[in-house]
C-alpha cells in the first residue's frame, strides 16, 4: 500500500501494513536544523544548504532524500504570509530579532541561542475593547497567501501518494493570547478578566475561520488531516483550573471545531503539550480526532493507559519516544527500549502515527535518531 493509504487506515483505527511515520509533516513533528544536519551526515547523504521551514523553532525543511530513505508517510501544507508582509531581521548587538504578522517580537541570542523566543507582546498592559477594534490585524483573505497551495497539496497526494496535513496561518486561539498579552497579563486575565480575554480569543477564531474557509476551498479534496495547536497544560497539570478551561475555552473549541468538521471530512489534529489527561474526554466531546504530541513523560500521560481508555476515540500522533528524558540524553539502547515500549502500547488496532514527542531538539545525537528509526522499521510492522 502507499503512504496515503497507510495513514488513512491508521486514522480509521485499522491496522495498515506498518505504523505510519511522520517527520517534518507539521511544525510540531519536525527536527531542529542542528540535529537535522547531523542526521543527514549519519545517513550518508550529501551535504546541502539546509532550509529553515519554521523560523521561531529553527526547524529544518526535511528534504525528499531523507523522506524517501526513512519512509516518511506525511507532508504538510499551509498558507503563507501575504506579499505585502516583509520579514525584517534586525540586529540588537547580542541578538537578532523580528516582528511577525501579529506584531509579536521574537529574539534569538547570537552566541548560544537555539530558537527565537518571545520578547515583545504588543497588547501587554492596558487592554480594552477599543484596543481590539483598532489593532492592525492581518488580513486572512489576502489571495497571495494561497498562491501555489492547491498544487502543493495535489502533488503530495497524487504524485507522491503521501498523506496531506493542512495547517492554518495562526497558532491556536488560546496560546496566541499570552504571546499578544504577555504571560503576566494573560494569567491575570485568566483570573479576573474572562470577558475581555474571551473577546480576544473570539477575534483570533474569526481570523482563523476566514483563513480556513479559503484554505479548504483550495485544498479540501486533498486534505487528510487539518491541524490546530493550543498549549494549555504544563508538566503536571493544566495551566488553569479545569473549571476555567471548561468555562472559557471548551465552548469556543466546541463551536469552532464543530464548524471545521462541517467544512471537511479530514480528521482534526490537536497539538496540546503536557498533562492534558484531565480534559481528554472534553477534547473528544468537542471533536478532536487526533491528539499530539502525547507527552508521555507528563503526569497522567502513561501510553498504555491512554490507549486503553481513549484508543477507540482518539488517534495518537506522537508519543513514540520520550524526548524529555530519553531521546536526547539516553543511550541508543535506551532509545530502542523506549520505542519498543511505546509501539507495544500504541500499535494495537491502529490509531497510531509514529512521531517523537514534539520536535526533535538540537541536543539529540544522530546515533539515537538512527536507533529510533531502525526500531520503528523493525518493530512497527503489523502481522
Amino acid at each position: 500500500m502507499d503512504a496515503r493509504e497507510r495513514v488513512r487506515l491508521a486514522l480509521e483505527h485499522k491496522e495498515p501494513d506498518r505504523v505510519p511515520l511522520d517527520l517534518g509533516g507539521t511544525v510540531v513533528t519536525g527536527i531542529h536544523l542542528h540535529a537535522y544536519r547531523r542526521l543527514r551526515e549519519a545517513l550518508g547523504l550529501p551535504p546541502i544548504e539546509i532550509r529553515v521551514g519554521n523560523l521561531n523553532q529553527q526547524l529544518a525543511v526535511v528534504d525528499d532524500d531523507v523522506v524517501d530513505l526513512l519512509g516518511v508517510d506525511v507532508k504538510g501544507v499551509a498558507p503563507g504570509a501575504p506579499a505585502s508582509f516583509r520579514l525584517e531581521m534586525r540586529d540588537s548587538g547580542d541578538s537578532t530579532y523580528f516582528y511577525d504578522e501579529l506584531g509579536i517580537g521574537w529574539r534569538k541570542i547570537k552566541d548560544r541561542g537555539l530558537y527565537y523566543e518571545l520578547f515583545d507582546s504588543p497588547l501587554a498592559g492596558d487592554f480594552t475593547e477599543e484596543t481590539l477594534r483598532n489593532y492592525p490585524w492581518p488580513d486572512p483573505t489576502d489571495p497571495s497567501r494561497y498562491v501555489g497551495l492547491r498544487e502543493a497539496a495535489r502533488r503530495i497526494a497524487e504524485e507522491e501518494k503521501r498523506a496531506v496535513v493542512v495547517a492554518n496561518m495562526l497558532a491556536g486561539f488560546v496560546e496566541t493570547c499570552p504571546w499578544l498579552r504577555g504571560f503576566e497579563d494573560y494569567f491575570a486575565d485568566l483570573a479576573i478578566n474572562h470577558r475581555l480575554l474571551g473577546k480576544l480569543m473570539d477575534k483570533l477564531i474569526e481570523i482563523k475561520v476566514a483563513c480556513w474557509e479559503r484554505t479548504l476551498r483550495e485544498v479540501g479534496e486533498y486534505a487528510d488531516v487539518i491541524m490546530e495547536a493550543d498549549d494549555f497544560a504544563g508538566q503536571d497539570r493544566l495551566l488553569m483550573s479545569p473549571r476555567t478551561w471548561r468555562a472559557l475555552i471548551k465552548p469556543r473549541m466546541k463551536e469552532f471545531y464543530g464548524w471545521l468538521h462541517g467544512q471537511t471530512e479530514a480528521k482534526l489534529f490537536l497539538h496540546s503539550c503536557g498533562a492534558v489527561r484531565e480534559v481528554i474526554p472534553d477534547l473528544i466531546e468537542v471533536g478532536v480526532d487526533i491528539l499530539n504530541p502525547v507527552q508521555v513523560s507528563a503526569a497522567g500521560m502513561d501510553s498504555a493507559e491512554l490507549k486503553r481508555e481513549f484508543g477507540k476515540d482518539l488517534v495518537f500522533w506522537g508519543g513514540g519516544v520520550d524526548t524529555q528524558y530519553v531521546l536526547g540524553t539516553g543511550s541508543p539502547e535506551d532509545v530502542r527500549n523506549e520505542v519498543r515500549r511505546r509501539l507495544r502500547d500504541f500499535m494495537p488496532g491502529g490509531g497510531f502515527v509514529f512521531a517523537t514527542v514534539h520536535n526533535i531538539q538540537p541536543n539529540v545525537p544522530p546515533e539515537n535518531l538512527i536507533a529510533m528509526f531502525e526500531t520503528v522499521r523493525t518493530y512497527g510492522i503489523y502481522t
